[in-house]
Order: C-alpha cells, then sequence, then structure tokens
C-alpha cells in the first residue's frame, strides 16, 4: 500500500507511516519485548511533529534522558513540553506511564511478602524512596515470620534530614501486634555513608524495641542504585 505525499501543514502519524515502521503493528507481529523503548513512547504519543515522526520524537526525549527509564521517569512535565510535539496532554500521558511502571516494580516487590534479606527491602523500597529529592523515614512491620505486617512513611523532611518520632513508631507496631522493624530512608545526594544522627537514631530505636520485645532487625539507606544496611555491615 503506497501513501499520497504529505502536506506542509500535516503532521507524521502512525496511520501515515510504512507498515515496517509503525509500532503498533511491530507490537501485534513481534510482541512487546520486540519494541525499543522510544517505539513504546510512540505508541504513547501517537504522532509528533510536522517534520518528525512519532518515533524520531521519542528517540530524542529518550536520548535527553541518557537513554534511561528512570532518568524519563523523573523529567517535569515542564521538561517534556520544550520538545516541539509534547504539549501538556502528551507530557501527561509519558509521565503516568512512568509512574504506572514505578507502582508495577512496587506490587511485585510486595508480592515478595517474606522478608529474608536486606536486598529484598531495597527491592520493596526502592520504587518509593530511590527518585526522591527529599528524605523520607520508612518502618516495615514484620510478624515472627518476617512476613510483612505493614510499611508506613513515619516521617517526610528536607533535602538533608528528617524528624522520626520514635513514640510513633512503636505505637504503630504495638496496634499491629508486629514483633519485629526494620528502618530504612533515602539519601537524595546519592551517598551511603551513614551520618552520625543516624547512627544514634538507630541505637535509640534498638533501644526503645528491646524494652517492649519488638527487634530491630536492620535499618538500610537508599539510594537510587544501591543501598547501605546496618545489619550486613554489623553495626546493630
Amino acid at each position: 500500500m503506497k501513501y499520497a505525499p504529505l502536506k506542509d501543514n500535516t503532521s507524521f502519524s502512525i496511520k501515515q507511516w510504512n507498515e515496517n515502521d509503525r509500532p503498533r503493528e511491530k507490537f501485534l507481529l513481534k510482541g512487546k519485548a520486540a519494541l525499543t523503548d522510544a517505539e513504546l513512547i510512540a505508541i504513547l504519543i501517537a504522532s509528533g511533529s510536522r517534520n518528525e515522526t512519532a518515533v524520531g520524537l521519542s528517540q530524542r526525549i529518550m536520548a535527553a534522558a541518557s537513554n534511561n527509564l528512570n532518568a524519563l521517569g523523573k523529567m517535569s512535565l515542564k521538561s517534556l513540553m520544550e520538545f516541539k510535539g509534547i504539549g501538556e496532554a502528551k507530557a501527561i500521558t509519558i509521565s503516568a506511564a512512568m509512574e504506572l511502571g514505578r507502582r508495577r516494580r512496587e506490587s511485585e516487590a510486595l508480592q515478595k511478602k517474606k522478608i529474608q534479606s536486606s536486598k529484598a527491602v531495597f527491592e520493596l523500597l526502592q520504587p518509593i524512596l530511590g527518585e526522591l529529592y527529599h528524605e523520607e523515614f520508612w518502618v516495615i512491620y514484620l510478624n515472627n515470620s518476617n512476613k510483612i505486617l505493614q510499611k508506613s512513611q513515619l516521617s517526610k523532611g528536607g533535602m538533608t534530614g528528617t524528624v522520626v518520632d520514635v513514640r510513633l513508631a512503636f505505637k504503630m507496631a504495638l496496634e499491629l501486634g508486629a514483633v519485629a522493624m526494620i528502618l530504612a530512608h533515602n539519601h537524595p545526594s546519592g551517598t551511603l555513608v551513614p551520618s552520625a544522627s543516624d547512627k544514634n537514631l538507630t541505637r535509640k530505636l534498638k533501644a526503645a524495641g528491646e524494652s517492649l520485645d519488638i527487634k530491630v532487625l536492620d535499618h538500610l539507606i537508599i539510594t537510587e542504585n544501591a543501598y547501605f544496611s546496618f545489619a550486613d555491615e554489623n553495626l546493630l
């Protein structure tokens, strides 16, 4: 099938491409795994600009994000809308898709309800904490089989710290009937070195837990790609 020449004021929609270049058709023919990240984004935005296909536009967006989906997920609507051909609706569509991907990773981690290692904690909380620009402190409450009863945000702060109320941490533990806790917070700076306040807070929570017969099993510092475990480093 041949396509008529495009007029100057016509954008390149997917329906007007050569059949071999259509991401939707490629998706149906070869499956989703065969598509590049840019082709998947092209399906989301459906059309490019007057002089650029949706795939070409998507390739430029991915290049601006260093071809990294995590970096793309951090881009603001304003940043996405700086690309010619990306208006508010398309920017929201891309951002929503990135958020769904993040939530899917979180849901997959939640299915592993029994915590057996610091890595499992990282996989559970990295989708929540790993990309934040501010600090948050979370607690995972466990039963006597190390199965998750609940995970809760205990505090939210700025870029360099957050205040933690020890009483609130154990109030929730007692309400849930938890016998163990795992502490976690993020470092937006990317450093995995625990600060003096991190160490002091860990000692304070551990001591409080001992008086209530609730074990503090670990405290993780989480960044985008890695973590530090107090238990693994014998600091508990």
